[in-house]
């Protein structure tokens, strides 16, 4: 849909569980290649000037940034990325340049951590210099301005791991170290920097302990900061706000702040006064994701998800342009990506959560749409299937909205059910989109049902907050109720339910089959948290102090007694007596190789066989299609032995 309706509250929705024609044959079998076998682009971004387009691109050579020649669609330049890192994300600054910002694991103080590091590629040059000091911190991508024209960036950055981070103004040239200039000192407590869109530093806030925040701020360059709020325990759930824009030679503007109603909204703000202001947009019943603003800090578009991604514009050229599009591409659903900046080209996306989609080249001037990348190739989705919203509500009386795929061709009564939860945990979810694994499982015959559990993102604050230190615990609690209501429905056979999934997911997957062996016949884990203890020091420590010690009490929780050993697999393995397979990527740097061995060891140590796979050269995913196809082979495999489809 291009203009979204407003959306019911979570409260209101109700299940509905769709029933696929009894007359339907069963679809042929997709073969694996074709769900993961794809042209190797992803992450489109359109130059300024739209005469070249950059992506992520997966070849025999690993991950590489590529640009095209947006005119010939002729490959310009290649990036070939760093081994052993992972590109964090990546950026035009002007349309001569790319800002692009890699991580990599590293011990410090004898514990794994991750570091960041920033470069810029220059295409005139096709140099890549560092950008930064060589003793700074671990986080060295935290960019606050870059400058349109490409010249400059402002990185906050720490001189030492001992110092508070201070602000550089680096030059996007071939050495940027040697005419980088400090343009704000370093302030007893302040973690985290804010510049306004002419690039001039005005806040800062100072993380103390006890979990209480102090926001300093500037009117204009060169006034000192002062103290406008000091956010505590007590009021510290009703100051959150998250800076869209502040403007030049003005203390006006725009925040992602909660409105009346507790949801996210757009709302005006004075960062002078800390005087919230009206709603400007809001949605009812969902949270405001995202907006966009123009240079004069007015409003552009707003984003939210309710069971699909949805944007309202503000502009009136994009409005009537998303219209047009919606008719051209009907049945799909739309999304501009990337656009010029004066919207003489745009990279457009339709596709759903049957249709893994294509994105197509707009020119405004000839109003043609060019086929650009086909994301699956060889998938012919006359055989996908189609999920369905629903809904359940959980034995503290919690409405969770779920997602649910059912195998085409059979009648959805008593099927095998895979519980597939989604990763993150806290402000993640699942949506309706095109996911690989649930059409490869929907194809061999089972029902896949995807639990937004509590925790998850975009449903309000409240329901976010009640994933707070329920890991392992009622967040559990809601994927063992998804599967009752699945079994109530009729739809699932309790005798055949396994639980699999990926980061968070794969640990969950875990933690059920040593939690409720009498519920689940297997798991299948791949980049699973294994031992949270472990994992929390590692997040420490990649983690600046400002958001450490809170994501460790959200993980937690406020109970001084609760031990996070007591939901970890690695302490409790002598409890599993059911099948799992295991899997992790030796680079990844989200959750670390170091969690898979613990279990593994832990599980050969007590007796307990479990099956294995390891991906060389990989991360927290897949970048190679041929390490994807094997996983996808190995998981078809391991359920057709422990929980057949027929």
């Amino acid at each position: 849909m291009v203009q979204p309706a407003l959306a019911q509250s979570p409260a209101a929705a109700a299940p509905v569980v769709p029933a696929p024609a009894e007359a339907e044959a069963r679809p042929a079998t997709i073969p694996i290649a074709a769900l993961t076998r794809s042209t190797g682009i992803s992450d489109l971004k359109l130059s300024p000037d739209g005469k070249w387009i950059a992506f992520r691109s997966t070849s025999k050579d690993g991950l590489v940034l590529a640009v095209l020649d947006a005119d010939t669609r002729q490959l310009a330049h290649k990036v070939n990325l760093p081994r052993k890192s992972e590109l964090e994300w990546y950026r035009w600054a002007g349309s001569g340049k790319l800002l692009i910002s890699f991580s990599a694991e590293t011990v410090f103080f004898g514990e794994d951590a991750r570091i960041s590091r920033l470069f810029h590629y220059d295409l005139a040059t096709r140099a890549m210099p560092f950008v930064g000091k060589p003793e700074m911190g671990l986080e060295g991508d935290d960019v606050l301005y870059v400058d349109p024209a490409g010249e400059f960036v402002l990185l906050a950055m720490q001189r030492t791991i001992y110092d508070y981070p201070s602000v550089w103004r680096f030059q996007l040239s071939e050495k940027p170290e040697r005419g980088a200039t400090e343009v704000q000192r370093a302030t007893q407590g302040i973690w985290e920097w804010y510049a306004d869109d002419a690039g001039a530093v005005r806040m800062g806030m100072a993380f103390q302990s006890g979990g209480k925040v102090r926001v300093l701020y500037r009117s204009k360059p060169g006034d000192p900061l002062r103290e406008i709020a000091k956010i505590t325990e007590d009021n510290f759930d009703d100051t959150i706000w998250d800076v869209l824009r502040i403007t030049q030679g003005s203390d006006e503007g725009l925040v992602l702040k909660p409105g009346p109603d507790g949801w996210m909204a757009v709302r005006k703000f004075n960062y002078a006064t800390r005087e919230v202001g009206e709603v400007v947009f809001s949605v009812p019943g969902w949270d405001i994701d995202e907006a966009t603003v123009d240079d004069k800090g007015q409003l552009i578009a707003a984003y939210h998800t309710d069971d699909r991604d949805r944007v309202t514009w503000f502009d009136p050229k994009m409005k009537a342009l998303y219209a047009r599009l919606g008719k051209a591409l009907a049945g799909q659903q739309v999304w501009v990506t990337s656009r010029a900046k004066d919207d003489s080209r745009m990279l457009v996306w339709a596709g759903s959560e049957a249709n893994p989609g294509q994105t197509f080249l707009y020119d405004a001037a000839k109003r043609t749409m060019d086929g650009f990348d086909t994301s699956l190739p060889d998938l012919d989705v006359a055989l996908t299937a189609t999920s369905k919203p629903v809904s359940y509500t959980t034995r503290d009386k919690q409405t969770i909205f779920a997602y649910l795929t059912l195998p085409r061709g059979r009648q959805p009564k008593g099927l095998p059910l895979i519980i597939m939860p989604h990763g993150g945990p806290y402000g993640v979810r699942d949506k309706l989109e095109f996911d690989s694994l649930v059409q490869l499982l929907a194809n061999r015959g089972y029902a896949v049902l995807q639990p937004n559990y509590r925790g998850s993102g975009g449903y309000g604050k409240a329901f976010s907050e009640l994933g707070a230190g329920q890991i392992g615990r009622a967040m559990q609690d809601d994927l063992d109720d998804a599967m009752d209501w699945a079994v109530t429905q009729g739809i699932a056979d309790p005798k055949r339910v396994c639980m699999a999934g990926a980061s968070y997911g794969g640990y969950a997957a875990l933690w059920a089959v040593i939690r409720n062996p009498e519920r689940y016949r297997c798991a299948v884990s791949f980049a699973g948290v294994t031992d949270w203890k472990r994992q929390l020091k590692y997040d420490a420590n990649f983690f600046t102090r400002k958001g450490a010690k809170k994501w460790m009490a959200r993980v937690q929780g406020e109970d001084p007694n609760f031990s996070l050993d007591l939901v970890s697999p690695v302490p409790q393995i002598a409890r599993l007596t059911r099948p799992v397979l295991l899997s992790h990527g030796d680079e990844d740097t989200n959750v670390p190789f170091k969690q898979f061995t613990l279990l593994r060891d832990a599980a050969a140590k007590a007796g307990k066989p479990i099956e294995t796979m390891v991906f060389a050269g990989e991360g927290h995913g897949f970048d190679k299609d041929e390490n994807e196809e094997r996983w996808y082979a190995a998981i078809e495999a391991f359920l057709a032995k422990h929980n057949p489809a027929d």
